[in-house]
């Protein structure tokens, strides 16, 4: 896999550069050549390697963005070894329940991150989830900053290593099936789940979704602003661009640092061809207008590219006639962790074929999308809507979650069997285009980071004095979506205020800040069926203004817990306002 990303690009062409590494500090752009970036992997392998790191071991790396990180998953992949990269934004707990559940023998860190001008503590972070973590042998820690860190017995120094290796390191010789990563991704339940990806099918679909969709030539520069954390910084800042031979440009920073220019002062200085980023960015920049982006040379662009959640029409617009200047095929792509790339996007197609604005409308070669009824038939013909599946394989599809195929099974392939289902309901055009509706069942998309929100209940539930809670997404004008919580006190009290500070606290450190809820409503019960299942359903009633339209309520076991919680959240929304 590494001989498809790097050896047959040095053989050819060694001084392309590989990676341009826009780092947080504004103007300090650092290219990596083809040449160089191999140097780096066969060392930072060989250092491995030397530790003790064998085929088939799992790696995890806690980094932020940069060359050494995308060098630490290659050398991961020379060698063998899996992967698992954990998003620098992950507290210690999550870092920790990661690295436990998949069975890490070693972690790739840096000292520090910088991102928006400020410094994280990764080294310290990892420090503290370690704590709970017996499979683990050694840390790697790279230096990001030049700021002394706490150093252990298993602390090895990264760069003073990787200088005494060897820069040549055989690469180990792969099955198609053997696993390349995983990464973990959240699922209905509070526990995150291990999704599985492997050698040839993985770059085969990441390659060629990256090749077609965004109609990729050689010599252009590909800007995906992603983190590495997630599916797309594997597919489309790492993968997919190096098994092309592209350039392919690393982001550290944010849409906002240090000023709403800095995406396209970016795009104008490393004249980026194809742009890559979050509706959530996008909608945040439409409200800071469009001095900042007109004053930025934009001609380099030729397409964008939109993923991570649907994109409202107001963001597509303001993306499309505003940053592309009208003159840009703007690909809103549809796929998921589990789909390894893209499934469905406006490009490829026939030439200047159609784009309706926020609609993933085609199908890639290979994907059959199906939508499903609630009898499990299929729906045949136009101007449909119902569970999108999946009705044949692909090369870039998961082949399990780690230690748990049964779930696997469960989550994916028991609603609609003999399909892969997508957890997603779509609607079908009169013309046959898709477009996504959005979840169908409890996960939500906050700031393109996907939640389920047992997890966030979880987190909650560890409060002494909270002995119930409920969430369920609300549209959030900038975040696509946000957390709405109602919690149950045990007693009355007048530390309302204090609780609902910790529960904060709480959940940002079991699972990220953007995780935290943007309000959290008490009330005296949750609805809940006679077999004591809380009915979210109604709580997203409350919070999306729906209560005129409640649906079935027979099944509560006390109806008036309605009229109840409508009454709550009415106080609290006046209490809010004022």
């Amino acid at each position: 896999l590494t001989v498809n990303c790097l050896d047959q690009h040095v053989e050819k062409s060694p001084n392309r550069v590989a990676l341009i590494w826009e780092r947080d500090e504004p103007g300090t752009a650092v290219r990596v050549t083809y040449r160089e970036l191999l140097d780096l992997t066969c060392r930072l392998a060989n250092t491995l390697k030397k530790y003790g790191i064998q085929k088939g071991d799992r790696v995890a790396i806690y980094m932020s963005v940069s060359p050494l990180a995308v060098a630490a998953m290659l050398a991961c992949a020379r060698i063998g070894a899996v992967h698992s990269v954990i998003f620098a934004g992950f507290s210690a707990e999550a870092l920790a329940g990661r690295i436990v559940d998949s069975g890490c023998k070693a972690v790739i860190t840096y000292n520090q991150g910088v991102r928006g001008g400020r410094t994280t503590e990764l080294k310290a972070t990892v420090d503290e989830a370690l704590k709970n973590c017996p499979s683990i042998k050694h840390v790697f820690v790279a230096q990001r900053t030049d700021n002394k860190v706490q150093m252990g017995d298993r602390d090895i120094p990264l760069e003073e290593e990787m200088t005494k290796a060897d820069s040549i390191c055989t690469p180990e010789s792969m099955d198609s099936e053997d696993v390349l990563f995983m990464l973990y991704t959240s699922g209905s339940t509070g526990k995150p789940k291990g999704i599985v990806h492997t050698q040839a099918g993985y770059l085969l679909y990441a390659a060629l979704t990256h090749k077609y969709v965004f109609d990729y030539q050689q010599g252009d520069v590909f800007g995906c602003v992603a983190d590495i954390g997630w599916i797309t910084g594997h597919s489309y800042v790492v993968y997919g661009p190096l098994c092309n031979g592209a350039t392919s440009v690393l982001f550290e920073s944010t849409p906002v640092y240090p000023d709403p220019g800095r995406y396209w002062e970016v795009v104008q200085r490393l004249k980026i061809n194809q742009f890559y980023g979050a509706p959530t960015a996008i909608r945040l920049l439409l409200n800071h207008g469009e001095e900042w982006v007109k004053k930025y040379d934009r001609s380099s662009l030729k397409v964008l590219g939109s993923v991570g959640e649907p994109i409202n029409k107001e963001a597509w617009q303001w993306f499309y006639q505003v940053v592309g200047e009208g003159r840009c095929a703007l690909v809103d792509t549809w796929w998921q962790t589990e789909t390894g790339g893209i499934c469905i996007a406006p490009r490829p197609s026939e030439e200047k074929a159609e784009i309706v604005p926020a609609m993933a409308m085609r199908p890639f070669f290979g994907i059959v999308p199906v939508l499903m009824d609630e009898k499990g038939e299929v729906i045949e013909g136009n101007d449909v809507s119902g569970a999108l599946c999946m009705a044949q394989p692909w090369p870039g599809m998961a082949r399990t979650i780690h230690g748990d195929h049964q779930r696997f099974i469960d989550a994916y392939f028991k609603a609609y069997p003999g399909y892969y289902f997508t957890g997603d309901g779509a609607y079908r055009s009169q013309e046959g285009y898709y477009q996504i509706t959005g979840r169908m069942d409890d996960i939500i998309n906050i700031s393109g980071h996907r939640l389920g929100t047992a997890e966030i209940e979880d987190a909650m539930a560890d409060h002494p004095e909270v002995p119930e809670t409920a969430v369920v997404g609300y549209p959030h004008k900038i975040k696509g979506e946000g957390a709405f919580a109602f919690i149950v006190l045990k007693e009355q009290t007048a530390r309302v205020d204090h609780i609902k500070e910790e529960l904060k606290t709480l959940v940002a450190s079991k699972i990220a800040k953007y995780a935290v809820p943007d309000h959290i409503l008490v009330v005296k019960r949750l609805p809940k069926t006679r077999s004591g299942k809380i009915m979210r359903r109604l709580l997203r009633k409350v919070v999306t203004e729906q209560s005129s339209n409640m649906g079935d309520v027979t099944t509560l076991d006390d109806p008036s817990v309605v009229k109840e919680i409508l009454d709550a959240y009415q106080k609290y929304k006046e209490k809010s306002s004022s």
